[in-house]
């Protein structure tokens, strides 16, 4: 680091009388408003002698936790999360940038500065990494960089991170950026900090650390610093700082829309996200209004503030306002406001009226959202990223994300519908829905099977890779070939290839009890890549057609229609999941990671799982209950006149989801996780000895027991808290030995319906993980709700004809072809399941009680 502070010079910078002036319309904007629905910019907390004050916050109130929650997790674990930060590029890339949007003195920041450093070499040729702190007070900026420089961590940096300083807005620096102007912009040593305009969005730094000073450091192992090596992505890395729970300051729906706007690219950048949580009423209240008086004192210089805006610093008088919060439990948000001690004026000359406050009269300056594991999984899936890792505190009331931007999300599913009066989650998709699918398809088929692979099959009990890219296309177009009465496309003889798989006797896979397509027996004979690839293409298009019939009235859209849509969508969703539990066999050995999605920073994941709290105790007794079991959705219904039209509400489903039904369960007592990978390999050691095989999730790698991932096997020491994928048979003894049973169908709906947390609570489905990750529920908090690690569960329902089941016209032979009394029920969904599947509580998968490659786990019942 120089002696001079390099920044960026930036052409038509906006002056600080135009920032001046934005300050100004947004306080007279918010105080035009009628009584108690008048506000004041959060911006007027932060002049000079605010940040001073605030400091007061940051060290004399231990009642403001949030800070020193967040100082913990850096202290901590600052190593580690720049360790994973980079895990893409293998170590630091030469030419990377941090940004710290509102960065303000630096405190905590140096935890992560002191990280960077050990990942440098000790002589690179050049600074490989640039840190700008971006934020708005020009002094305070020069002063918290000056005194980094001078610091112990100042003469750490010199030679591996180059501070900087930017001066502006959070959109404007971002665009910035997304523009290409760090790389456009010259260095200028001394110069002014890089000034980007006057400050646009309300509520930027409540929570973050504007003055504060000093650190201590945790220890990193060495990286190797890479040069930009991924096709396309010429960009050096980019990683975003955003702490201090400060997102918490916009408004639910603009803070996603804020997220979801940041420059992120996948398969590089990053952003550190600070989140509170939704913690006790009190304690969040105190945490802003502190016995001392620190927060109050902060809060009321605001006022003097607001009157500079309005060019009389006295026209706020103190003695005519007090400080009062309160924290709304129901929208988890925290609330600031000054309350008018008596009735008075003020008569701004820029207003165009007087402005009148009645005694009582609350006026808003501050709000503070706090996040559920609801809110938060929500707002990453509304901003389309994902979570690499979390790292909470010690007391466990904060927690920070590393975020990135992966290739695709799955949306929520209350995400609105673009079939004009479809109001239900489980209808028609969208063609929204069939990009995104489209997008994983083509992710897993053209980028995660190498060439060599294809005609291979990474499980015996299926066909090549190939059939499946064939198949999914071909499905389609037979599908719209009936719906609409027109010709199979071409060729046509793909419909005699690529109709229908297989699902063999797994003793003795020649025989397959189910009509199927018949395949080419040698390579040479199977069609090209090239000509299926074509010919998805052509299916695609023909479904858009189809959309676009129905928009302009060319289509009426009849149930049959959306039943056709519905059951196409879905299949292909099912398929991706066979291909990938296919893949993972081969993982290590041929199939590739997921490419553009960070892998998995392994121990310190197992570090987390290991001490991550377990249920107090193992079981929970539900029951006795009724349950509602499947749905209603008659498939003649589709050509009966007075119902055929009827879609805005209707729920669609497989054929063995209808019609619904009850089913009484006595009582029970129930495992609140599935079983371990640990627990089933101490069984499999020692009372199992003989009597389970070994599951074909796991592999012996070098004498080591390991378990499958798509990221090539790792010790089972890693897996060990994520259940355990193996067949029924293999569990039900397990079962058998503790004294217990797998339960019945209507036993686990029971209790899926009351402790699923489902996709919005952050269930490990929907790809949020590319492997299981350990159970949640029978947690202390959310009354036990959370998720199951991310596996289908097995039932002891025996998969078979039930009163008022009917076979699909449309696919005849989906269930019937299975009622062999071999194929036993599992419900639930993978961390690859679709969440529409996953969701919809009616849906019933299968596979043979013996089949070894299945996503499935199960947890254990016993009687009462």
């Amino acid at each position: 680091m120089t002696h001079g502070t390099p920044v960026l010079q930036i052409p038509n910078a906006s002056s600080g009388s135009e920032a001046a002036s934005d300050i100004q319309s947004q306080v007279i904007r918010g105080l035009m408003a009628a009584t108690n629905e008048k506000t004041l910019p959060t911006m007027i907390l932060y002049d000079e002698r605010g940040l001073r004050l605030y400091d007061n916050i940051t060290t004399k109130a231990p009642e403001y936790y949030l800070f020193g929650a967040e100082e913990q997790i850096l202290r901590d674990h600052a190593g580690q999360i720049v360790d994973v930060m980079h895990q893409h590029s293998g170590g630091v890339v030469s030419g990377e940038v941090v940004l710290e949007l509102g960065a303000g003195a630096l405190r905590k920041t140096s935890h992560i500065l002191h990280a960077l450093t050990n990942l440098v070499p000790l002589t690179p040729p050049v600074v490989p990494i640039t840190y700008y702190a971006l934020d708005l007070e020009e002094r305070e900026l020069r002063r918290t960089l000056m005194e980094l420089r001078e610091s112990a961590v100042g003469s750490m940096l010199v030679g591996k991170v180059e501070a900087q300083g930017m001066l502006g807005t959070y959109d404007a620096g971002l665009k910035f950026i997304e523009e290409g102007g760090l790389q456009e912009s010259s260095l200028a040593d001394g110069a002014l900090p890089l000034s980007l305009g006057s400050y646009k969005l309300d509520g930027t730094r409540r929570e973050s650390s504007p003055t504060s000073t000093g650190s201590s450091f945790p220890d990193s192992s060495d990286t190797e610093i890479t040069s930009p090596s991924t096709p396309g992505n010429s960009q050096p890395p980019l990683h975003l700082l955003f702490l201090g729970s400060s997102l918490g300051n916009f408004k639910r729906e603009e803070g996603a829309e804020f997220l979801r706007a940041l420059p992120l690219e996948p398969g590089k950048d990053t952003l550190l996200l600070g989140l509170d949580h939704d913690n006790d009423r009190k304690e969040i209240e105190m945490a802003y209004n502190d016995p001392q008086g620190h927060t109050r004192d902060f809060i009321l210089n605001g006022l003097k503030a607001a009157g500079r805006a309005l060019r009389d610093e006295s026209m706020f008088a103190e003695q005519n306002w007090e400080y009062v919060n309160t924290y709304n439990e129901s929208k988890r948000c925290h609330e600031a406001y000054y309350r008018c001690t008596h009735t008075h004026d003020i008569n701004p000359p820029m207003a165009p009226k007087p402005i009148r406050f009645l005694e009582g009269e609350l006026v808003n300056m501050e709000i503070s959202h706090k996040f559920s594991e609801s809110d938060t999984y929500a707002l990453f899936t509304e901003a389309n990223l994902r979570s690499i890792q979390r790292w909470t505190d010690n007391t466990g009331r904060y927690s920070l994300w590393l975020l990135e931007r992966p290739p695709f999300v799955f949306p929520l599913l209350d995400s609105p519908s673009v079939v004009p009066g479809h109001t239900t989650k489980f209808g028609i998709p969208s063609i929204e829905d069939w990009s995104n699918m489209w997008t994983v398809w083509d992710f897993v088929t053209l980028r995660m099977i190498p060439p060599a692979m294809l005609f291979q099959k990474p499980i015996d009990l299926r066909h090549i890779c190939l059939f499946y890219l064939g198949h999914i296309p071909t499905f389609l177009d037979i599908h719209l070939s009936r719906l609409l009465d027109e010709p199979h496309s071409e060729p046509q003889e793909f419909k005699h290839i690529f109709e229908r798989g297989i699902d063999p006797n797994v003793d003795d896979p020649t025989q397959c009890n189910h009509p199927h397509s018949m395949v080419p027996t040698r390579d040479g004979d199977w069609p090209s890549l090239h000509s299926i690839l074509a010919f998805q293409n052509r299916a695609r298009e023909r479904l858009r057609k189809v959309y676009s019939d129905i928009a302009e009235g060319k289509i009426s859209l009849t149930r049959k229609v959306a039943r056709v849509l519905f059951m196409t969508f879905e299949h292909e969703g099912l398929h991706v999941e066979t291909l990938l539990y296919m893949l993972v066999q081969r993982a290590g050995t041929g199939t590739i990671p997921p490419p553009d999605f960070s892998p998995p920073h392994w121990e310190s994941l197992a570090a987390q799982w290991q001490t991550a709290p377990k249920p107090v105790v193992a079981t929970v007794e539900i029951g006795p209950s009724t349950v509602t079991l499947g749905i209603d959705d008659i498939e003649a219904e589709d050509t009966d006149p007075t119902k055929c039209f009827d879609i805005a509400d209707h729920i669609f489903g497989w054929d063995n989801e209808s019609p619904s039904r009850q089913a009484e369960v006595k009582a029970f007592r129930i495992e609140w996780r599935p079983v371990t990978n640990g627990e089933f390999y101490e069984f499999y050691k020692g009372a199992g000895q003989g009597r389970v095989k070994f599951p074909a999730s796991w592999e012996d790698y070098n004498g080591e027991t390991c378990v499958r991932t798509l990221y090539g096997p790792v010790p089972i020491k890693i897996a060990w808290e994520w259940p355990v994928l193996t067949c029924y048979e293999n569990l039900s003894v397990y079962a058998s030995v503790k004294g217990g049973r797998i339960p019945t169908e209507p036993e686990l709906r029971l209790f899926l319906d009351k402790f699923s947390s489902g996709y919005e609570g952050g269930a490990n489905v929907g790809f949020r993980n590319w492997h299981p990750i350990p159970a949640t529920t029978g947690g202390s908090k959310h009354d036990g709700k959370g998720h199951n690690g991310g596996v289908w569960e097995w039932t002891s329902t025996v998969l078979d004809k039930y009163d008022g089941f009917v076979p699909s016209t449309l696919y005849p032979g989906y269930s019937a072809d299975f009622f062999d009394e071999s194929h036993q029920v599992v419900i639930g969904g993978s961390y690859v399941t679709i969440p529409r599947i996953s969701e919809r509580r009616s849906v019933r998968n299968w596979y043979q009680r013996n089949y070894p490659y299945t996503w499935t786990s199960a947890r254990i019942a016993y009687d009462v």
